[in-house]
């Protein structure tokens, strides 16, 4: 049984039954993976031709996908027959080992009318790229994941908690977390993470606490290239919903080439913030994204929109990147 892959053309001899990832690594062909159980995304692939057994979850966040390709996580897939499939940017392999750990609540801060921020001491370094996210479990069925804020080389790792009325996590974090507590961290998980061989200008989006992972990618690419544009949009609803502009302007304030814009869709007293809707103010403010990449994290509606946005605008589907934040039952 002949397996096919794309883009390097290789022609490799399979058993049928062998796990798809498996191959690949038995082969040398370069592929991202991390927690080999079906929750991270990294070794997504296209299935171009032939057919395969997919144990695995769907890939149905529509904020993220690429065509009407059929996508399959190699470490969940079967090989059953011949089959053609295409690794996904080859050239931008991530390898993080699957980690847990326990770690120790070092900062809890009310940094908005909802939302926490909650700062983990880990026992060593975490490592995972700008973007990703871990699994937080604070007590007993009390699990839930949370982008991180920081990045890698952080002694700690941050964590912006929106606080959920009624819900069933978020409110022990509010009311019982306690500095000392011990929280169980595991990841990383996610495919949206920063793209360190790709200077391309940037243009990142973040509505609510999607404000955390665009922290740690404008952190990361910042500190890597000092002369890629990096052009943040940061909004909400109200401004009595935005909570962390103050930490975006510090990082712009430590580089020249990133730029903010923070909105609030209702009016707003302070001059530092725009009136209107983030989407409106990319239209506003941008006219060729041909050569741009877009990271978008938050609310499905604005991660959406400004998918078609940018699209628009021309920027390559291949280039964006994201994260739509779907409420996982009662948090």
């Amino acid at each position: 049984m002949e397996l096919l892959v794309f883009p390097f053309n290789r022609r490799l001899h399979v058993q049928p039954g062998a796990n798809l990832l498996e191959q690949l690594r038995a082969h040398d062909v370069p592929v991202s993976y991390s927690c080999t159980d079906g929750r991270c995304g990294l070794c997504r692939c296209q299935v171009l031709a032939g057919d395969v057994l997919d144990c695995g979850h769907e890939l149905d966040n529509p904020s993220t996908q690429l065509d009407d390709t059929r996508h399959v996580l190699a470490c969940q897939t079967i090989l059953t027959e011949s089959c053609t499939i295409r690794i996904l940017e080859p050239e931008e392999v991530v390898v993080h080992p699957a980690q847990a750990f326990r770690a120790t609540v070092s900062g809890l801060e009310k940094v908005g009318r909802e939302v926490i921020r909650l700062r983990l001491l880990a026992p060593r370094r975490f490592d995972f790229s700008p973007g990703q996210y871990a699994t937080l479990q604070f007590a007993p069925g009390l699990v839930r994941p949370y982008s991180m804020a920081s990045v890698n080389s952080d002694r700690e790792l941050e964590f912006h908690v929106a606080v959920v009325d009624g819900g069933h996590v978020t409110p022990y974090i509010a009311e019982r977390l306690r500095l000392g507590d011990i929280v169980r961290v595991s990841g990383p998980l996610g495919t949206s993470f920063l793209r360190r061989n790709k200077c391309d200008p940037m243009l990142c989006v973040a509505a609510g606490t999607g404000l955390a992972p665009v922290l740690s990618i404008v952190r990361g690419a910042a500190a890597t290239w000092n002369a890629t544009p990096i052009h943040v949009y940061y909004g909400a609803q109200s401004e009595t919903e935005l909570y962390g502009a103050d930490l975006l302007r510090s990082v712009a304030s430590q580089y020249a080439n990133v730029h903010v814009s923070v909105a609030a869709g209702t009016s707003t007293r302070s001059t530092d913030i725009q009136h209107g809707l983030i989407i409106d103010r990319i239209a506003a403010t941008q006219n060729d994204l041909s050569d741009w990449r877009g990271y978008f994290f938050g609310s499905p509606l604005v991660v959406e929109a400004a998918t078609l946005l940018v699209k628009r605008l021309g920027m390559r589907r291949d280039r964006i990147h994201g994260d739509a934040f779907y409420p996982s039952g009662i948090q």
